[in-house]
């Protein structure tokens, strides 16, 4: 799970990050799966891209994309974030990778024009790649939901990473169908 801070955990206590969750959640659906946390704080779609080399090291037969949060909040252009996914999208797809791209949405004081362009850089590159599983909006029922959220507002709680992991699963066993099996030894 290639992402940033919502990735890593901040905040939260150990074992209950995103990956972690959403691991045990496809476990107990009968999922024989690892979820690696691939999540730096504070990361673009910029350095997700720079870094993607590094996040593939343990060789995954598939891809959850989470970035994209920090472009928002930082006002950075939607034609540089839709380049950036775009890019991260082209290297796993020629690796054979199959990847659920989770989009994001852009807090509303930089404007609806902004707001619209920026979840299109997501929308545009994932139907551009039919054979990538869309998930619109990673914080999907949490986003704006004060019970779920940490004080800062942006990053999940508890509660708010049960309801991700939650809405996510049918997506990513849409994604994990597409996967290659292990290989052994």
């Amino acid at each position: 799970m290639l992402g940033d801070s919502i990735t890593a955990g901040y905040g939260l206590p150990n074992g209950v990050a995103l990956p972690a969750r959403l691991e045990a959640a496809l476990r107990a659906h009968g999922r024989d799966v690892r979820v690696i946390d691939a999540g730096v704080s504070g990361d673009t779609t910029a350095g997700g891209r720079s870094r993607l080399a590094w996040a593939l090291a343990e060789r995954p037969d598939a891809v959850i994309v989470a970035l994209g949060g920090n472009d928002g909040l930082r006002g950075l252009d939607p034609r540089t974030t839709a380049a950036n996914v775009a890019a991260i999208l082209d290297a796993l797809a020629a690796r054979r990778l199959p990847v659920l791209l989770a989009g994001m949405l852009a807090p509303p004081n930089f404007g609806a024009e902004y707001g619209r362009e920026f979840a299109a850089a997501f929308h545009s590159a994932a139907t551009a790649r039919p054979d990538v599983v869309f998930y619109p909006f990673l914080l999907e029922g949490v986003a704006g939901e004060p019970g779920l959220n940490q004080a800062d507002r942006i990053h999940p709680n508890e509660r708010g990473v049960a309801e991700m992991v939650r809405r996510m699963i049918p997506f990513v066993d849409s994604l994990l169908d597409r996967a290659r099996p292990p290989t052994s030894g």
